[in-house]
């Protein structure tokens, strides 16, 4: 919170700019192009970034497909995450979030402006709903972002299980499976510190179609899982 609260004191003078600007972005009838809202993310993602004294390092980024129609399934660390993938990632995306969160503000309106899904995961009827949607949008070019774990880690950069459930959209929509390990991204908003705190994000190479077509979602999250933990195990040993 005391990071959060930094953030915004050093954007003081752009804030209600910032503000506006999601307001008008998030509109019903907003007409500003997908490339156009997600240029507006990315541009208040680094100033709150730089605001909040947080360095990111990034590798990888070569593995992100060239064509859209991809997710990318980071482990989960905390709220920190998303505005670490949209800062690194430079196609437009949305993401699954889940439903409490939805209507925060400040959520609800990027929720808009990516046209982000909201999972009930109470609700299997709803839920199955979303994957259908989301399956719908990636075949037909979107990029997604969807946390596997389905919440947050609080063990730091310790992985929880990946769940098969959350890879059904992909094999549904056929479509490319892009591992993302990121480290210490817990640190910013769960620390009281302010000093200055390095997030990693490595996008790690693309599991095609051909290579899960033929292995439950099970084990797809199995094999996810386990080329993340090598990457943040083989970082943090460094």
């Amino acid at each position: 919170m005391r990071r959060i609260v930094m953030m915004v004191l050093r954007n003081l003078l752009t804030v209600p700019w910032m503000a506006i600007q999601l307001l008008l972005y998030a509109r019903d009838d907003d007409q500003h192009t997908e490339w156009e809202r997600y240029a507006l993310l990315r541009k208040i993602c680094r100033r709150a970034i730089r605001g909040g004294n947080i360095e990111l390092l990034t590798s990888g980024q070569e593995n992100i497909p060239k064509e859209d129609g991809f997710i990318l399934y980071p482990n989960h660390q905390g709220m920190f995450d998303v505005l670490a993938v949209i800062d690194t990632c430079d196609h437009p995306l949305s993401v699954v979030m889940k439903k409490e969160v939805a209507d925060v503000p400040f959520v609800k309106q990027v929720r808009k402006i990516m046209g982000a899904q909201a999972m009930d995961r109470e609700d299997v009827r709803q839920s199955l709903g979303v994957i259908m949607q989301v399956t719908k949008e990636v075949a037909a070019g979107r990029n997604y972002l969807i946390f596997p774990e389905g919440t947050r880690s609080k063990l730091g950069n310790q992985l929880l299980d990946f769940k098969g459930g959350s890879f059904k959209a992909a094999t549904k929509a056929k479509c490319p499976i892009v591992p993302v390990a990121l480290i210490d991204s817990y640190y910013p908003f769960d620390s009281h510190s302010l000093k200055q705190v390095t997030v990693q994000v490595h996008y790690l190479e693309p599991i095609t179609y051909e290579e899960y077509k033929d292995k439950k979602t099970t084990e797809i999250a199995e094999i996810v899982k386990k080329r993340i933990e090598e990457k943040i195990k083989k970082v943090v040993d460094k």
